[in-house]
Order: C-alpha cells, then sequence, then structure tokens
C-alpha cells in the first residue's frame, strides 16, 4: 500500500503496529468525544474559493522564533515514538531538519536528548513536563541548554494523566506484571515485522530522558507509575516563574484553551502558547482546538506567537487553522502514524503532502504566502 493521505499512513501504522502501540497513539480519553470534535470542527471550516488572481509564485515559507522555516509547521513531541519506528524519534527529527521545520522531543521519549542530538546537525526543540522533583527538571533544562535545543516547548495540560480507555482494553496501562507483559508479547508477536525491526533491533527500549529516576525499572507499568507519582498536580501559574528563569530561549506554553490562561501566558513573559487539548487525550468534552483558537488569538494580538494542533490531517487544515488565527501549526498524530508506516521516509514524504495540500488550498482561495492567510479566507 502506498500512502496518499495521512489518512493512508494511519492505515499502514494500523496493520504494521501491535495493537497496544497503535491504540495509545489513536485513541483519547473517556468517550473521545474531543477527540472526534477536532477533526469535525475542522472539517467544517469553510474558506472562500477566489478565482483569476495570480498564484503562480506561492510561497509556503514563514518564520517562528528567529527561525526561517520552510513550512508553518512543526513535529510536535509525541511520546513513546521511538516505538514506532526503530529509534523513531532520530528518523523523526532527521526528516524534519531535511525538510526545513522544528523537531520537539518529548520528555517521555525512547531516544534521549544527546541520541537526537548526534542523529541531526541543527538545534531541535524539547519538551517538558512539570515535575516535582525540581533538581531532576534543571538538569534536564541544563543538557537541553547544552545539546543547544532552541526552543523549551513546557505542556501544562497534564497534571494527572486523563483515563484513555483504548490503553487498558490493550494492556498498555492496566495490566501489570507478568500477564502484562505476556499480552503486550502475543501482541508483538501478531506483527513480526515491527517484532524484528523495533522489538529485537530497536533496543534499548528504555525512556531515555527520566532513565536515572526509573533506576532501571523500564517497562511500561513503570513508565505510568512513574507519571503518576511525579508529575506536580499542585503546578501553578506562580511555578513557571522558575521556569522562566531557569530557561532564557524561546519559551513555548503547550496546553492552553481558555482566554483567561492565554493571558496569563502573556503575563509570564512566554514566547509562545499552543492552543491545544493534548489531541483529546485529557479532558474529553472541551473544546475543539478549532474553535479555541480564535478567541486566543484575538484576545493576545502580536503579544505572544500562537500556534495550534489538534486534528489537523492534512495541508488543507494547516491553511484553516492558520486562517484562524495561528501562526504556525504542530502536527502530532500525522506524524507518528507516517513514522509507523513508513519511518523517516515515511515522514518526509507526509511533510511533502503537507506542502502540496498547502500550496493547493493557497492557490484556489487566492493566497500567495502564509502571511496572507488570515480570517479574510473563511466564508463566514
Amino acid at each position: 500500500m502506498k500512502a496518499a493521505s495521512i489518512l493512508d499512513y494511519r492505515e499502514l501504522a494500523r496493520r504494521r503496529l501491535p495493537p497496544f502501540l497503535f491504540e495509545y497513539i489513536d485513541g483519547g480519553a473517556y468517550a473521545e468525544v474531543t477527540l472526534r470534535r477536532n477533526v469535525e470542527d475542522l472539517e467544517r471550516i469553510a474558506l472562500r474559493q477566489r478565482v483569476l488572481h495570480d498564484v503562480s509564485a506561492l510561497d509556503v515559507t514563514t518564520e517562528l522564533f528567529g527561525q526561517k522555516l520552510a513550512l508553518p509547521v512543526a513535529l510536535s513531541p509525541v511520546g513513546l515514538s521511538g516505538m514506532y519506528a526503530r529509534r523513531g524519534e532520530v528518523q523523526a527529527a532527521r526528516a524534519a531538519e531535511a525538510a526545513g521545520v522544528p523537531f520537539c522531543l518529548s520528555t517521555v521519549s525512547a531516544c534521549p536528548l544527546d541520541e537526537v542530538a548526534r542523529g541531526v546537525t541543527k538545534p531541535f526543540w524539547f519538551q517538558l513536563y512539570m515535575i516535582r522533583d525540581r533538581a531532576f527538571m534543571r538538569d534536564l533544562l541544563a543538557k537541553a541548554r547544552e545539546l543547544n535545543c532552541s526552543a523549551l516547548v513546557f505542556t501544562v495540560d497534564m497534571p494527572v494523566p486523563g483515563a484513555r480507555y483504548r490503553d487498558y482494553r490493550t494492556g498498555f496501562n492496566g495490566a501489570p506484571g507478568l500477564m502484562g507483559t505476556l499480552w503486550r508479547f502475543w501482541q508483538a508477536a501478531q506483527h513480526p515485522a515491527w517484532a524484528w525491526d523495533v522489538g529485537l533491533n530497536g533496543r534499548p527500549h528504555v525512556l531515555g530522558n527520566v532513565a536515572p529516576v526509573l533506576k532501571g525499572k523500564m517497562g511500561f507499568g513503570d513508565l505510568f507509575g512513574w507519571v503518576g507519582a511525579n508529575f506536580d498536580p499542585s503546578i501553578s501559574w506562580k511555578d513557571l516563574e522558575f521556569l522562566r528563569a531557569e530557561w532564557k530561549g524561546p519559551l513555548i506554553i503547550k496546553g492552553v484553551l481558555d482566554v483567561e490562561d492565554a493571558r496569563e501566558t502573556v503575563k509570564l513573559g512566554a514566547d509562545g502558547l499552543v492552543v491545544s487539548n493534548h489531541g483529546g487525550r485529557q479532558l474529553d468534552g472541551v473544546l475543539s482546538t478549532a474553535r479555541a483558537l480564535p478567541p486566543i488569538a484575538e484576545a493576545v494580538g502580536d503579544r505572544i506567537t500562537v500556534l495550534v494542533d489538534g486534528g489537523v490531517r492534512s495541508g488543507l487544515d494547516v491553511v484553516r487553522m492558520l486562517a484562524l488565527g495561528a501562526k504556525g501549526v504542530l502536527l502530532g498524530r500525522a506524524w507518528a502514524y507516517a513514522l509507523a508506516g513508513g519511518g523517516q521516509a515515511g515522514v518526509a514524504h507526509m511533510l511533502r503532502l503537507i506542502e502540496a495540500e498547502m500550496r493547493v488550498a493557497m492557490a484556489l482561495t487566492g493566497v500567495t504566502s502564509v502571511a496572507g492567510i488570515t480570517r479574510d479566507m473563511l466564508a463566514e
């Protein structure tokens, strides 16, 4: 099967990954209402088709946080993506670098910061959660600075993990001990290509960035136990002053859905925010990002760079998000599906699809540059 769209890569990922890994990335919280809203509300955004405009020269480049980008997109942090392909975060980072867009490494990645840094030639972004152990956070921040990470993405919408029922059904987060291990092993055995490429030859299967505090305990149960015990539910806006003091580079706050929280992000002195509901994986029933984005963008204006994620499955969706007020779009499931379906080449191809689809959407709406994608393009 040759992928012609991101949805094709989703199908490839479904076929190639053991169910516990596919459902982890594909699923959402509770009844997955917000997961569906993210896609459906974005699909409902109508654009004005314009004709007889000279669209012979289109410019899809932009600039974010002082960096010139070939496209107004970045690869969002995706946990455990090193399990979707052999040393998957390195493959994705290489594809992003070649395409001229940022890659953001998750705190809970399989490949640690230094391994990804060895695999690329340019700085990448790093994502962090608020962890109870501030000394550990300082160590991670110091490592990110040492490796010249060009931006810090701080995720604020996960003081506690959301309830993701698919993960319980597959044994990813609900079957500890020997029985859970055997259940996951059986699922992997039904997907021999993955078992050989990733399961056997993609080792070590460790969470590189948090390995020092896990102290050799590397099972999935150990990960979720560590998250539950170490993510800090007492976090407040005042705690973020510590982060702003520790990190002098671009600081992007991810997980903002409310206008008042957006204003607080501006007060903090952050450089950017991501309108995000964690891909529908945290609080089910909240607004889609397509609906939350416009009032936030209007409220903060040009005082902060507004990014967005959630439900983006095409270059047309990227254009819709830009028209709704975002300056850039973070791709999450899109690149995870492509990585699982085709490795580094799959991620590279996915980004080419995004660009091609953006160009068509821009040409048919009479817009020749990313800067020209504004609310005027929306059909009210």
